[in-house]
């Protein structure tokens, strides 16, 4: 269910970005491992869990958009398009996280690399898929409090059009 009023929907934001801290300091943790390819697919996991989850906060799973009114559901779509999140109202597949991962694929290469650098390069590998992850977490959240936002306003813009003209 979507949010209704914009103290909730600040409170949601707030809610998934603390689990993006949490899931960026798991991938940390795995970027540690010195074994090649270890890191990716913890990544991958990570955020196979993590998207559909703060869409699922934020109303916006696909399930959930087939249970709401049409128009709600336009102005959703509408607003999804002019952010041009490819993560919002879809069913989450390898295939998708493989293609966000590939947008920032310069960070993840960098972490491959600095893995094998003696003692430093764990820890670089480590702050590397933190940011990484914290990056493309915090990026959806926004995406999604936006589309949720425009939403709340415009319904509140047309409860007020509907209550300010003459019956």
């Amino acid at each position: 269910m979507l949010p209704q009023k914009i103290s909730e929907l600040n409170s949601l934001r707030d809610e998934c970005k603390s689990m993006v801290t949490t899931r960026a300091s798991l991938s940390a943790g795995a970027a540690i491992i010195p074994i090649p390819g270890a890191d990716i697919g913890a990544d991958v996991a990570l955020l196979l869990e993590m998207i559909p989850m703060i869409n699922r906060k934020f109303g916006l799973t696909p399930e959930q958009m087939d249970l709401i009114d049409p128009q709600i559901k336009k102005l959703i779509l509408v607003a999804v398009t002019s952010i041009g999140s490819e993560l919002i109202g879809k069913i989450i597949t390898k295939q998708l996280i493989m293609q966000v991962l590939k947008r920032i694929g310069i960070r993840v290469a960098a972490k491959s690399v600095a893995k094998y650098i003696p003692i430093l390069g764990s820890a670089v590998a480590a702050s590397i898929s933190f940011g990484a992850m914290k990056m493309v977490g915090n990026s959806h959240v926004d995406d999604c409090y936006e589309v949720v936002k425009k939403v709340i306003l415009a319904e509140a813009n047309a409860k007020d059009a509907a209550e300010s003209s003459p019956a």
